[in-house]
């Protein structure tokens, strides 16, 4: 437990995550520990690592981690945080993109106990059928409990329908894993209670969800984002991280 809670900003039930803490010990088996990244960009940016240093804390303690990406959710764009909607991205886009996301991830967990998915592997199957029975296991008025979506509507700002499918699917990953534990940064929090309550109307035993602080983005303002391009690559050379860490200081002064 002190590991899980070292450093992170809400760890949700905590109740629930020593019950299955306790349960892994008594069986000895791992628990499953999901974090999903949508390829949006061909880069993982250092405001990601602070999410893939937890995963890696709870790999070395044995457990099984996910790194799941978004192939699939990729193309419905993530509405978190935004206050219009995001352009979808074609599928040649997120296939060139996803490409280097497991090798940059790779620099933080290690890939020889890392289980790699991409969720096409079950979104794509779902069919027109799928979506509507899964989109009958919440409700609008849940939906727009949401900040952004709530924001928006009240300042008559857009939003597209396919935006209330994101987190409806981010969430059937989580059903589709048999996630224990999913991990995302603040602004994550509503999607991963998705998640949670989408396993219970499965049958399932609800993950808990681990959320980290956010990486303050180049400009000094916004979050750290692929989308906002303000972010440093994992895999860029030092000296280019350097610069450009420099360049946001700066700015920021």
């Amino acid at each position: 437990m002190a590991v899980s809670l070292r450093n992170c900003e809400e760890l949700l039930p905590q109740a629930d995550w020593l019950r299955k803490l306790a349960r892994s010990e008594a069986t000895g088996l791992p628990l499953r520990i999901k974090l999903g990244l949508d390829p949006t960009a061909p880069d993982i940016h250092i405001g990601h690592t602070v999410v893939l240093n937890k995963m890696r804390q709870l790999q070395d303690l044995g457990h099984q981690v996910i790194f799941l990406i978004g192939d699939f959710t990729s193309m419905i764009g993530d509405p978190s945080g935004r206050n219009n909607t995001r352009p979808p991205l074609t599928r040649e886009q997120i296939e060139a993109n996803a490409k280097t996301y497991y090798q940059q991830a790779s620099l933080v967990l290690d890939p020889a106990r890392t289980e790699i998915r991409y969720n096409s592997e079950w979104s794509d199957p779902l069919g027109a059928r799928g979506m509507i029975e899964l989109a009958a296991r919440y409700t609008v008025a849940r939906m727009m409990e949401r900040n952004d979506f709530h924001e928006r509507f009240k300042a008559n700002t857009p939003i597209s329908v396919h935006e209330f499918l994101y987190p409806l699917m981010q969430g059937y990953d989580s059903v589709a894993l048999k996630s224990d534990l999913e991990l995302g940064g603040t602004d994550q929090k509503f999607n991963l209670l998705v998640g949670r309550h989408l396993q219970q109307e499965y049958g399932q035993e609800p993950q808990c969800i681990l959320t980290m602080p956010l990486l303050e983005g180049l400009d000094g303002v916004e979050k750290m984002s692929k989308s906002k391009n303000n972010y440093i690559g994992i895999a860029e050379p030092a000296n280019s991280m350097f610069a450009n860490g420099m360049c946001g200081a700066q700015g920021r002064g």
